[in-house]
């Protein structure tokens, strides 16, 4: 299972290179603007310049609207600035047709630029307080749009969790079905070192925190600790071997 920590900023990325050791993707997002916030494209640049080049680059397009056009150019824009794993939250997605329409154009928009990157489709376990699509549809959507992933979150950052809107039964069926469709699966929203074992077992590829490595537990106010990423990690550790991220290029 790979180790996915999202940095807010500069500051916050020169933590993660300290921590470098400890995790597998670097994860750019802007937590002010939402669950899957897009940050700046120079603050993309800015972090894969001040990490290690074997560490991969994961940037966030947004909690997105259903606006194909727009979605495709601002996830080419996210790719050209270095990132090489691209994340779309489907937030005003209410259909999976329309899921599908916006992922398909993202998918050419990256691969024509950069065919090795990996297109992740995210979802939200709180589905049903946004009236988006729901999170078992995902791995179909990432399948039929070319995707190379399926991904979920948590959409309202209440101090609500995965497992409080998606219990493990349903995200073990949520991974299965991404599998089954020869796609990673990555769990995320508010997970804890607790929850390792659980997702391991249920054979998650990639886990993304915040919260849980900020000072105080605070995704929003807190700072990114490279200890707390240590010691999350050395937890992932007893749960899972350490692997390489799978077809992550620096």
């Amino acid at each position: 299972m790979l180790l996915l920590i999202s940095p807010d900023g500069m500051e916050e990325a020169l933590d993660c290179a300290r921590a470098a050791e400890h995790l597998d993707i670097v994860d750019v997002k802007k937590p002010d603007e939402g669950s899957l916030g897009a940050n700046f494209p120079w603050v993309i640049r800015e972090v894969r310049d001040a990490i290690p080049a074997d560490k991969p680059v994961s940037a966030t397009v947004g909690d997105v609207p259903y606006k194909p056009g727009t979605v495709a150019q601002a996830a080419l824009g996210a790719v050209v600035s270095g990132a090489t794993y691209i994340k779309v939250g489907l937030y005003g997605c209410t259909t999976p047709e329309q899921a599908v329409e916006v992922m398909h154009g993202v998918v050419r928009a990256v691969k024509d630029h950069r065919p090795d990157a990996l297109v992740v489709a995210s979802g939200y376990a709180d589905a049903h307080r946004i009236g988006c699509v729901n999170p078992l549809a995902l791995p179909d959507i990432a399948h039929r749009s070319g995707a190379d992933a399926a991904m979920l979150d948590t959409a309202v950052k209440d101090g609500t969790r995965l497992f409080d809107h998606l219990p493990p039964p349903e995200c073990e069926e949520f991974v299965r079905r991404a599998h089954r469709a020869g796609l990673l699966a990555a769990l995320a929203g508010s997970v804890k070192a607790e929850d390792l074992g659980c997702l391991t077992r249920m054979g998650t590829d990639i886990v993304g925190v915040r919260g849980a490595v900020c000072e105080g537990g605070d995704r929003t106010a807190g700072r990114i600790q490279p200890a707390l990423v240590a010691a999350f990690r050395a937890e992932l550790d007893r749960h899972a071997p350490r692997r390489a991220a799978a077809g992550a290029t620096g």
